[in-house]
């Protein structure tokens, strides 16, 4: 038997390894990225699968709002709602009492009035995103909800509507909301 002649000279071994390495990261990139893109979240919302509506990611509030956590944790999931969708927003409803309980403590505090820990809770929300329905400026008030772990507010808040009577919840910072029932 013989074997057969190559044509061209061989590859050096360190090209070869070189171009394997390189195959290797971007092949790892790409994984990454169609999971990235094909998940549609970090991984962070505490909202149930489906709740809200498309994802947007420019933030929301007023001039004094601080900007998300770049170290966002995830929370519980606020499951167990009614399943059913609230007719004005589309968004699903979800019971106060599945929310985080941080979330249920910052409820407790809007129905009282405060005092609250942060001086942006009770300012006009923007809803630059459109997620929520549109009502005249004014309209909606977004609050804080502790993130346990975080060093700043975090990316979940309690946004109410109609002087505190309608209520809506966000775990990733105005992407997707559910409407909270009592």
């Amino acid at each position: 038997m013989s074997v057969p002649p190559t044509t061209g000279a061989p590859r050096p071994r360190g090209l070869r390894t070189a171009t394997v390495v390189v195959a290797v990261l971007v092949l790892g990139l790409v994984a990454l990225l169609v999971g990235l893109v094909g998940s549609g979240t970090d991984g962070s919302e505490a909202v149930p699968a489906g709740a809200g509506t498309s994802v947007r990611p420019a933030p929301s509030g007023t001039a004094g709002t601080a900007r998300a956590s770049s170290t966002r944790r995830p929370s519980a999931p606020a499951t167990a709602g009614t399943g059913s969708r609230d007719p004005e927003s589309g968004l699903r409803v979800v019971t106060l009492g599945s929310l985080p309980r941080e979330a249920q403590a910052t409820v407790a505090l809007v129905d009282r009035g405060g005092p609250f820990p942060y001086s942006q809770d009770g300012v006009t929300f923007g809803n630059r995103e459109g997620v929520l329905p549109a009502h005249p400026r004014g309209w909606y008030r977004e609050y804080t909800v502790r993130t346990p772990g975080e060093r700043d507010r975090g990316p979940r808040r309690i946004v109410t509507g109609d002087d505190d009577r309608q209520i809506f919840y966000t775990g990733d910072h105005y992407a997707t909301f559910v409407r909270v029932s009592r």
